[in-house]
Order: structure tokens, then C-alpha cells, then sequence
């Protein structure tokens, strides 16, 4: 036994791990040489406090909850005028090149059985772009709109950042300068059986997850893509996350509505569907900006009114923010902690030389917890159908098949609206068509060029 193993197996043996040491013998030496590098890496102090996490008793509802204040799809005349201060504001924004576009792509798709990366997942309903592709397409739409490079900063994960990576180089980065590509990995926890001891997936392999989209602020420090972003000259990044391929990430409106009110974080949100829609809203917790979880909503809560009938929580939360870099710089700076939320599942282990299945807990830390430490924020409700529509289960709701249905419906809005001739149905009674985001990234570009035929396709109608 080398010095290297003898200190590992104290090291674990002291912090109540020692069973990760139980077959080691059995192992091959290379990988022996891998579990000692992933033991080497835990944070042991970590780990205890999420043991002790495990054994507290289940937290307590917060006493104040509050709807937040919003900025409305339906405006009055006042709104209206603020609005189109705003879009002047966002658009110079974004002219000056002050913003940046983040991008949270952590996850595989094997929910969607797709091997690999859930960003390489087929979405386009006529020409099967990749969830990267047309982010790539709204990204370079937005940097030749406004005439200035814009930065596109993609958080993948141990799982798939190499494949992820790949992606990008064999498909020469959808026609973005490759500098102007910045990959960086969020950082994993080990998932824990309820007696608080680290699980294994495999034989000498560490069950390890990704700590959540809460690890996007520390891993933009300590990968150095902040430090990318400031010497850049951004101010603020539009965060986003990959499997929402409608997400309007150049949006002046919103950037101009988070400048004006001087907010260090904002928020995107959608009326929920009805009062039992299991989504978080944005609202007042216990005076501070914040996500209530639905199951924080007593019943009466969740059915209130406001005085026009509306749900009093209704902003539902679809994870659209705007970030300034000096507020991240400032929350990483000062040992950024935000709470740690437990996930308790069923999982398949690795156990006394065999795979069994295991009740265990996994770590997640959630971004929009720092919006408790934004003393102004917006929170900006928009359409769903124009902005928000997931790709999260393989079938049902939030699938691939809603997915492709929303684009199909919002693009077959814009030409009607523009007074073309309306595009063939499929059997499910719904148009064929899309618009590439370099032909038009909303209603506004789309019938400012209306006059373009759309490419032939066997399909259905291809503007691009």
C-alpha cells in the first residue's frame, strides 16, 4: 500500500467512508487509480453537512409568502409607454455589446431515448435541427442584428462535457466563431444513502450528480468563463436553459426592464395553467425575491384571487433570467452558499459486488435562490405559447411531440399574421412549417420580410 492510499483510506476511514475502500483488492489498478482520484476530490466537510441535512426534519413552509410585483402581458397605457422605453434601453444594451447568452446543458437525454446530450436532441419539426443548433442560429441572428460579437457560455457536466464538446467542433460550432464558444463544467455531489454514506454506481466508480442549476455561478468563477465574460466588457448575461427551444434569449424588452429598475437578477414568468399546475412562481418569501415551491402554497393560496380573477400566484417560474456579472462576482466572491435541496429516490447501486436498488438521496443547489440576495428584480410575465414549451418526458406532456406541435402553431402564427398563403396540415390537423432564426427570430423580422417564398420541402413550408 502506497503513501497515497494509506492517507485516502484514513481520510475516508476518519469521515465514516471507509466502505468505499470494501473492494477495492477486486479492482483493475487503473481503476483503483480512479476511484483514489474521485476519493481524493470529495469535500468530506461536505459531505457531513449533507448527512446532517439528511436527518433534519423536513423543513418548514415559509410564514410570509407574497405575490410578486410583475410587469403584465396585458398593459395599460402606462406599461406601454415603460415598454417601449425599455425595448430602446435593451436594444442599446445590446448594441454595445453588453450582454452575454448562458446556456445550462448539463443534462443527457436518456429520458428522451437519445443517447447523448440532451442539446444534440433532433427538435426542429421540419429540418431536424439539434436544441443547439437553433440556439446557435438565434445567438449568431441576434450578434448579426446587432452588429457586434456576442458571447455564448455553455454549462455542460462530467457527463457529458466531452461528447458535448465534440458536438460543437464536428458540427464547426454552427457557424460561430469557435472563440466565442466558452464551455464550462458544473461541479458533481455524491448522492448518499439515508445513513449519510457516499454511494457507488459502479465497481470503483463514485455515484456522483450534478449539483444542480444552482452550480452555474460557482462554476462560471472557477472555470474562469466570469473572468472571460469581464475582460469582454459584458455587464450581464441571458440565462437559459436547453431544453426550452422557444426561449427568446435577445430580448430588449426584458434586458431594458432589468436595466431601468437597476436589478441585479430578474425572472421570466408565465400565467400557470390553473391553480394545481405543480410549478414553482415567483414571488415575496418572507420579503425577498424567490421561487415558492407549489407544495409551500397552502390551498387557499394556491386558489386566491386578485380582484380580477386571476390566481394572486401565478407566475409560474420557466428559468428565464438576466444576471449582472458584478452581482455573480459579488455572490462567488463571498463564498457563494446557496441552500441545498435534497432529492430522495430510488437508485440503482453498486453494493457488495453486485447491483442492487437503494433508497438515497441526491444534492441540488437551485439558481433561482440568489434572487433573495437582488434587493430590486423584474419579473416579466410573457406568452407561453411564444416562449416557453420543455422537452423533459419522451411521451405526453412536455415532450417532443408538444415541442415540435408549440413551433409549429407560433410559426404558423407569424404567417398568418403576415398575410401569406397559410401552410399544409399534417393528419394531426396542425401546420407544416418553420422558420430557420437567420430568416426571422420573431413576428416583427418574419413579416418584415415577407415577401421571401419559402424553400421547397417535401414536408411542409421551410423559410430559411
Amino acid at each position: 500500500m502506497d503513501a497515497r492510499e494509506s492517507r485516502l483510506r484514513e481520510r475516508a476511514a476518519q469521515a465514516g467512508q471507509g466502505h468505499l475502500f470494501a473492494d477495492f483488492e477486486q479492482l483493475a489498478p487503473a481503476q483503483r487509480q480512479h476511484l483514489l482520484e474521485q476519493i481524493e476530490a470529495l469535500d468530506f466537510e461536505q459531505i457531513r453537512r449533507h448527512a446532517e441535512l439528511l436527518r433534519e426534519a423536513a423543513p418548514v413552509a415559509p410564514a410570509d409568502l407574497a405575490p410578486a410585483p410583475m410587469f403584465p402581458l396585458e398593459r395599460d397605457a402606462q406599461h406601454e409607454r415603460l415598454a417601449e422605453r425599455a425595448v430602446e434601453q435593451g436594444a442599446r444594451a445590446l448594441a454595445r455589446g453588453e450582454v452575454g447568452f448562458l446556456v445550462v446543458a448539463g443534462g443527457q437525454a436518456s429520458r428522451l431515448g437519445y443517447d447523448g446530450p440532451k442539446g444534440a436532441f433532433p427538435i426542429g419539426p421540419l429540418s431536424e435541427a439539434t436544441l443547439f443548433e437553433l440556439f446557435a442560429r438565434r445567438v449568431k441572428a441576434a450578434s448579426l442584428r446587432y452588429g457586434v460579437r456576442m458571447p455564448w457560455y455553455v454549462m455542460t457536466s462530467l457527463a457529458n462535457d466531452a461528447a458535448t464538446r465534440a458536438f460543437f467542433e464536428t458540427h464547426e460550432w454552427f457557424g460561430l466563431p469557435p472563440e466565442d464558444v466558452v464551455f464550462f463544467s458544473q461541479a458533481m455531489a455524491p448522492a448518499l444513502d439515508f445513513e449519510g454514506r457516499v454511494l457507488l454506481s459502479g465497481p470503483g466508480e463514485l455515484f456522483l450528480a450534478p449539483n444542480g442549476h444552482g452550480g452555474t455561478l460557482s462554476a462560471l468563477a472557477q472555470s474562469g468563463a466570469l473572468d472571460d465574460a469581464l475582460r469582454r466588457g459584458l455587464r450581464r448575461l441571458s440565462y437559459f436553459q436547453v431544453d426550452n427551444p422557444l426561449a427568446i434569449i435577445a430580448d430588449p424588452l426584458f434586458l431594458g426592464l432589468h436595466e431601468l429598475e437597476g436589478a441585479r437578477m430578474s425572472s421570466k414568468v408565465v400565467a400557470k395553467r390553473d391553480a394545481h399546475e405543480k410549478v414553482g412562481v415567483i414571488g415575496r418569501i418572507d420579503g425577498r425575491y424567490g421561487c415558492i415551491e407549489y407544495s409551500d402554497l397552502a390551498p387557499q393560496l394556491r386558489e386566491a384571487r386578485d380582484e380580477s380573477g386571476r390566481l394572486r400566484f401565478r407566475a409560474g417560474n420557466i428559468a428565464l433570467h438576466v444576471i449582472e456579472l458584478d452581482f455573480i462576482d459579488e455572490l462567488v466572491g463571498g463564498g457563494l452558499q446557496l441552500p441545498w435541496h435534497v432529492a430522495r429516490k430510488s437508485m440503482n447501486v453498486w453494493e457488495a459486488g453486485r447491483m442492487v436498488q437503494r433508497q438515497g438521496a441526491k444534492f441540488e443547489t437551485f439558481v433561482f435562490d440568489a434572487l433573495a440576495r437582488s434587493p430590486r428584480s423584474v419579473v416579466l410575465e410573457v406568452e407561453r405559447a411564444r416562449e416557453f414549451s420543455p422537452v423533459k418526458n419522451a411521451s405526453g406532456e412536455d415532450s417532443p411531440d408538444t415541442t415540435r406541435a408549440d413551433l409549429r402553431r407560433l410559426h404558423a402564427r407569424w404567417v398568418a399574421a403576415a398575410g401569406l398563403p397559410p401552410p399544409p396540415t399534417a393528419e394531426d390537423g396542425l401546420p407544416l412549417v418553420e422558420i430557420d432564426p437567420l430568416f426571422a427570430d420573431d413576428e416583427h423580422s418574419f413579416r418584415a420580410r415577407a415577401g421571401v417564398a419559402p424553400q421547397p420541402h417535401r414536408r411542409g413550408h421551410w423559410y430559411r
